[in-house]
């Protein structure tokens, strides 16, 4: 259904979970894809992958830490080089782990937020020289940005900046052509980060039962949204911070987050 032949994707964070499963999508669809992430050995896996999906382009490869801006700076550069213009940028580097406020140190709270919000406007800076005229930019963002979330206190703030982010770069960026939207998912099945906060089976039934769409989510889904908002199908579409959650987010994420921090709670967090 999407065509990008010709077109040159970087995704940042793009060698796990919902980033990689977006990152194979755009290759399917014929895109070059380039990766980044801290960590060469999954680098190396997710380039043997993106081969796989498309034959025809040779995918690319680069490893910094999106808190470290030179290190950002120098990685986009080289790929640049190898990539050229980037045509979609989507940036999805993202830390967590589940903790309460009184209980988490002043160095924890600061490693999520240089991670999620420092990390996202350094590479969307250092990329901003880069992008296409017109050009597409993808936050993925999360729910706890909009949704208070107990053992959640660093997520909550970092994301909300996140968003706030998007919201401002479309105003500033969209007079050059550049459209720039967040992704919101849901409880997505199978990512790291739901594993954290629903680490049992019993509790992944809870959260798919409080969705009003009563399944958890899919990382196609979220590819999915995001080849519809990178296409010319949503030209029209920037600024916005989207859910793709089944309507978790109309009330079910405040009731099965509020269980699942006051079970991690009880268990001492970490």
């Amino acid at each position: 259904m999407f065509d990008f032949h010709g077109k040159n994707i970087l995704v940042v964070g793009g060698t796990s979970g919902i980033n990689l499963g977006i990152a194979r999508a755009f290759a399917r669809a014929g895109a070059r894809v380039a990766v980044a992430s801290r960590s060469q050995d999954k680098i190396d896996a997710a380039l043997k992958l993106l081969g796989e999906d498309n034959p025809n382009a040779t995918p690319l490869g680069a490893s910094f830490d999106v808190r470290d801006n030179e290190a950002v700076l120098a990685g986009i550069a080289g790929l640049h080089q190898g990539l050229g213009s980037i045509d979609v940028l989507v940036s999805g580097a993202a830390g967590n782990f589940p903790a309460p406020a009184a209980g988490m140190s002043a160095n924890g709270f600061k490693s999520v937020m240089d991670i999620d919000l420092l990390g996202s406007f350094q590479v969307l800076k250092a990329c901003y020289p880069l992008l296409s005229r017109p050009g597409v930019v993808l936050q993925i963002s999360a729910p706890q940005a909009y949704v208070p979330m107990p053992m959640q206190a660093h997520v909550c703030a970092a994301k909300a900046g996140v968003d706030m982010l998007t919201r401002t770069l479309a105003m500033e960026w969209s007079p050059e052509g550049i459209r720039i939207n967040s992704i919101v998912p849901g409880p997505i099945e199978g990512t790291e980060g739901f594993d954290r906060l629903a680490p049992a089976d019993a509790l992944k039934a809870r959260v798919a039962q409080s969705v009003p769409l009563g399944r958890n989510g899919q990382v196609s889904d979220i590819a999915n949204c995001a080849l519809f908002l990178a296409s010319d199908f949503a030209s029209y579409i920037n600024g916005v911070v989207l859910p793709v959650d089944g309507g978790w987010s109309l009330g079910g994420a405040s009731m099965a987050m509020t269980e699942l921090g006051q079970l991690m709670a009880k268990q001492g967090g970490r």
